[in-house]
């Protein structure tokens, strides 16, 4: 089992005995999945296609699918759509009178125009059957490529997987560590507790009897890190749950690393000792890289 990364690119190419296609396939990191596409006109079936087929694999990230299409020993050739082209003039003209100030519109601005410029008529002696057959073999294609996006995702998850799974071993290491230092031993914290409730009631001697037991609770929950420390364990062992399952888990993961990064804050925050404040760092320098990679898992 593995997790799929977010970006990778995939590219498969097609032909029939007239024409030529290539679709592109990459993705990039998102917070959700957002699929474009882009196919020359007249194929506009199948870029619906090919958003479709993109949900079916993918569960997050920015996708880009784009298809171009030539003529097999064919110059590129195209007509114009003398209706539209006439209509869109007519409105540039309206406006252009209305609004003298601003620079006319340009015919090479009109003709850029999507729908102004088609495929010309060697395409369209195409019979019904060859088209759609092209229909169907620029699916297939579209299918492969789309397999190869998928394939190359799930492969860099792997590798960030790895990584992952080093990152939560140091995690580990680094939480061992804080609980075997001098500070948190009975002994230590018993001395440590002994001497802070000294210098308090040194600072108020009359204090009543009630808010000294209060004080002392207080200095005792934070010289205990055991609590963090647990909740720490735990998110390792969740995270490497996680990562050995299929599907979707990059937000799960990123919920996890915020509250490691959470409990790494409270152990600082709460530590009067060098070594345990140090090990502190070293844990929210792990949980930052951490965070960095699960940004790039679907």
């Amino acid at each position: 089992m593995t997790v799929a990364s977010m970006t990778g690119y995939a590219r498969a190419e097609g032909r029939d005995a007239s024409v030529s296609w290539l679709w592109e396939a990459k993705s990039v990191n998102g917070r959700g999945l957002e699929v474009r596409s882009r196919v020359p006109a007249g194929h506009d079936a199948l870029e619906i296609h090919a958003r479709e087929a993109a949900g079916k694999r993918l569960k997050r990230g920015n996708v880009q699918i784009s298809l171009s299409v030539s003529r097999n020993g064919e110059a590129p050739s195209v007509r114009v759509n003398a209706p539209l082209l006439e209509h869109l003039a007519t409105i540039a003209g309206a406006w252009g009178e209305r609004f003298p100030a601003i620079a006319p519109a340009r015919w090479d601005g009109l003709l850029a125009l999507r729908g102004v410029l088609e495929p010309a008529e060697a395409e369209d002696a195409d019979s019904d059957s060859v088209r759609q057959g092209r229909e169907a073999a620029m699916r297939a294609t579209l299918e492969a490529a789309l397999d190869g996006l998928a394939a190359m995702r799930l492969a860099e998850g792997a590798r960030i997987a790895a990584v992952l799974r080093a990152q939560l071993d140091e995690i580990e290491t680094l939480a061992g560590r804080a609980g075997a230092t001098a500070v948190l031993r009975p002994a230590a914290v018993k001395e440590r507790l002994r001497a802070q409730v000294a210098a308090v009631l040194e600072a108020a001697p009359t204090l009543a009897e009630e808010r000294i037991t209060q004080e002392v609770a207080l200095i005792a929950v934070k010289a205990d890190v055991r609590e963090e420390l647990d909740r720490l364990a735990a998110h390792v062992a969740a995270a490497r749950e996680l990562l050995d399952q299929d599907g979707a888990v990059g937000r799960k993961l990123d919920f996890l690393s915020q509250e490691f990064n959470r409990e790494a804050n409270t152990l600082c925050s709460k530590s009067s000792d060098v070594e345990l404040t140090r090990i502190g760092l070293d844990l929210k320098a792990v949980i930052d890289q951490f965070r960095e990679q699960v940004q790039n898992i679907e």
